[in-house]
């Protein structure tokens, strides 16, 4: 149908339909593109912060700062190398088509519509393959930027390990913890004692022996005033003997630690007090 002054306006606005048709796939497809690389990134992010009105935000010298920090830099160099690439895509995708162009003077204004809208896609679609082979990359490269920003370098582990140990306020409450929980163990094997001497209330060091299976006797608990009262409670509240021997308990208390056998010179002191006791059960002890 030829131009005139009176179609004109139908028969533009049906060009312009006709390409809105060709390249709302298109559009579609970019806008899909760019919420799926968003998701992709950071996941489904709503807040309403960004509508919140802040004067900083129009502050020339914020503005300024935020635009020659190392981020801005490293955002523009992205941003640079992203556009060099995508409009390469983009001028090859043209350089292309150059062969179709010619043949056009001789067509329809319709075909030229068609095909302008068929070249548009080709470009638009070389170009999202681009910007997502592009966005692949970003994100890769962002998630390495996070995980990096949060390990702490050599230098800062030492430093925060000195803060914290150097700290005396620190250090003496990671002894007090300390104490406290090897003094809980302690008193919950109190339970497993063969017999507790005592001094008769100052201290007190309970031992463990079992025929057959252990070489000597051990000490598996000991503790003084306090604590001692706490052991010696203890073993009267599961009927573990109670022996007063203030010599032996003095000698037992000062010699073994917590968990270590007792020396060979108090055997035989130990050995009288644990015959007198399996004695009492039943038993007898070597």
């Amino acid at each position: 149908v030829p131009l005139s002054d009176n179609n004109v306006c139908e028969h533009f606005t049906g060009w312009v339909i006709q390409f809105l048709k060709i390249t709302a796939p298109l559009f579609s497809f970019v806008a899909g593109a760019a919420l799926l690389t968003g998701y992709f990134q950071v996941g489904f992010l709503f807040t309403g912060d960004v509508l919140i009105p802040n004067l900083s935000k129009i502050n020339p010298l914020s503005g300024a700062k935020r635009l020659f920090s190392k981020g801005s830099l490293e955002e523009l160099i992205k941003g640079v190398i992203k556009l060099t690439i995508v409009g390469y895509v983009c001028y090859d995708a043209i350089r292309s088509q150059l062969p179709h162009f010619l043949p056009l003077a001789d067509q329809s204004v319709r075909q030229i519509v068609a095909f302008t809208g068929r070249t548009a896609f080709f470009v638009g679609m070389r170009a999202i393959a681009a910007l997502l082979v592009l966005a692949v990359f970003d994100y890769v490269f962002q998630k390495w930027q996070y995980e990096k920003s949060l390990r702490m370098t050599r230098q800062e582990v030492t430093e925060e390990m000195k803060d914290i140990e150097g700290n005396p306020l620190i250090k003496s409450r990671i002894r007090n913890v300390q104490r406290e929980m090897a003094r809980k163990r302690m008193l919950q094997q109190v339970p497993e004692a063969s017999v507790v001497i005592t001094n008769p209330t100052h201290l007190a060091v309970a031992l463990k022996y079992e025929m057959g299976t252990m070489d000597a006797p051990v000490v598996i608990a000991k503790g003084q005033r306090l604590i001692a009262e706490k052991i010696i409670a203890i073993a009267r509240e599961h009927d573990i003997p109670i022996v007063e021997n203030r010599p032996l308990a003095q000698a037992l208390f000062k010699a073994v630690e917590v968990g270590m056998e007792i020396p060979v010179e108090l055997y035989k002191a130990v050995a009288e007090v644990l015959a007198y006791i399996f004695h009492l059960k039943g038993s007898t002890v070597d």
